[in-house]
């Protein structure tokens, strides 16, 4: 048994979102995992059951209870099961070499994999088929003021409603300085997002050619006023841009928050929509082993 500090969705080797992972602890209280990630000082903690095949279910907290999915918590469990693996020991993987298993969470069966990158890992992951939608005019004008947006600043071809796990908005804004001038109030996009049963809000600016762009995520309605990375929101973005040509793009976030991250994801057309492919670079830092 033991818990383990992995910074997931790093940016140039540093920053990321530091998530606690949990490993074999199968008779912990729902009680009780909801303290490990206030007991850590983070917003989520993931709780990971390896079986044979690898074959690894995995469940996410934060403290006010259980999410259906968890991105960077993925990414997270994956970097630490790929650095205790026996093919990524520290002289790294030979080529064609990595970390596979299939990944079971709230129902759903999904593929991951990690390789060594230098002194850190890569992580991704399959987030599954992203439902995507127009907002209501409801949705749009309750949430809207909470983040401190007027309809005339955002483009409504650029706002979603995107759904991988759980429904969240997708909210366009020209330029990466009105993204990081954003000042939303929680308590009122905290109801507003109950109100319709969203996860909360993601917030983008305008990509690049290339596809680099900022984001921020706002999920008072799970306590995290604002995640310092958030993968399977930006899995949706992928799939939201993908008919306007972006293949690939690789998402700033954390920069407000003190702790820069950038998350990459791939979208190929596929029989019922994207295809979607979400990770980033992780290091494994610190190791508490639970009392007996």
């Amino acid at each position: 048994m033991s818990r383990t500090l992995v910074h997931a969705c790093l940016r140039d080797g540093a920053g990321g979102s530091p998530t606690v992972v949990v490993l074999d602890e199968p008779a912990l209280s729902d009680e009780e995992r909801r303290r490990v990630p206030l007991e850590w000082g983070t917003s989520h903690a993931v709780y990971v059951q390896v079986r044979p095949g690898p074959t690894v279910d995995l469940r996410f907290f934060t403290a006010e209870g259980e999410l259906p999915a968890c991105g960077h918590g993925t990414v997270a469990a994956l970097a630490l099961l790929a650095s205790r693996s026996e093919g990524m020991a520290e002289s790294g993987p030979g080529p064609g070499e990595g970390y596979r298993a299939t990944l079971r969470a709230a129902g759903r069966v999904f593929d991951g994999w990690a390789e060594r990158d230098g002194d850190h890992l890569t992580a991704a992951f399959d987030p599954g088929p992203v439902a995507l939608r127009a907002p209501t005019g409801a949705e749009h004008a309750l949430v809207l003021p909470a983040l401190g947006l007027t309809p005339e600043e955002t483009d409504p071809s650029r706002t979603r409603v995107a759904g991988v796990g759980r429904e969240r908005l997708l909210v366009g804004v020209p330029t990466r300085e009105r993204l990081a001038a954003l000042a939303p109030d929680p308590d009122r996009l905290r109801a507003a997002c109950d109100r319709f049963g969203l996860l909360g809000a993601y917030v983008y600016c305008a990509p690049s050619p290339e596809g680099r762009l900022a984001a921020r995520m706002f999920a008072p309605s799970i306590g995290v006023r604002e995640d310092i990375a958030n993968a399977n929101s930006t899995a949706c973005l992928a799939a939201h841009l993908a008919p306007r040509g972006f293949t690939g793009i690789a998402v700033d976030m954390g920069d407000t928050l003190g702790s820069p991250a950038t998350i990459t994801a791939t979208a190929r057309p596929g029989p019922t929509g994207p295809r979607v492919q979400v990770g980033g670079n992780a290091h494994v830092t610190d190791t508490r082993r639970p009392a007996r």
